[in-house]
């Protein structure tokens, strides 16, 4: 059976959830506050993220739809789901009560700085 306690960092509590000689942490207690969700956001938009997570689920879930995440693992990287961030970036503003200027002066500056990302990607260079 799974065993759970909870530690404090930065006054933000955080689940760590233990079952058998595994520790799982908690991404949604890590994503209290807004910094931490934006680099988990930012995180989670990875290629390289992407990939791990299909890599795990196919070894782990045996209902894993290969198809779906084929979709979604190609647009990993794109504009479009540069996009598709910021759309989840705004939701989480929403949620937080932001006005909508604060919403876009933040959106601005995420979408500044992805975009500068994805100009001086080298890998990005190399597929053109």
């Amino acid at each position: 059976m799974a065993k759970s306690k909870k530690i404090n960092i930065q006054g933000t509590e955080i689940t760590i959830i233990s079952q058998k000689q595994d520790d799982y942490i908690s991404l949604t207690d890590m994503a209290k506050s807004q910094m931490q969700e934006v680099v988990i956001i930012k995180w989670l938009s990875l290629k390289g993220t992407i990939e791990y997570l299909g890599e795990w689920e196919a070894l782990y879930n045996p209902d894993f739809n290969y198809t779906e995440f084929g979709t979604i693992k190609n647009e990993a990287g794109s504009n479009n789901f540069v996009l598709s961030n910021l759309e989840n970036i705004n939701a989480m503003l929403i949620h937080q009560n932001l006005s909508q200027k604060e919403r876009l002066i933040k959106l601005n500056a995420m979408a500044i700085s992805q975009m500068k990302s994805l100009i001086t990607n080298t890998t990005l260079k190399k597929l053109k």
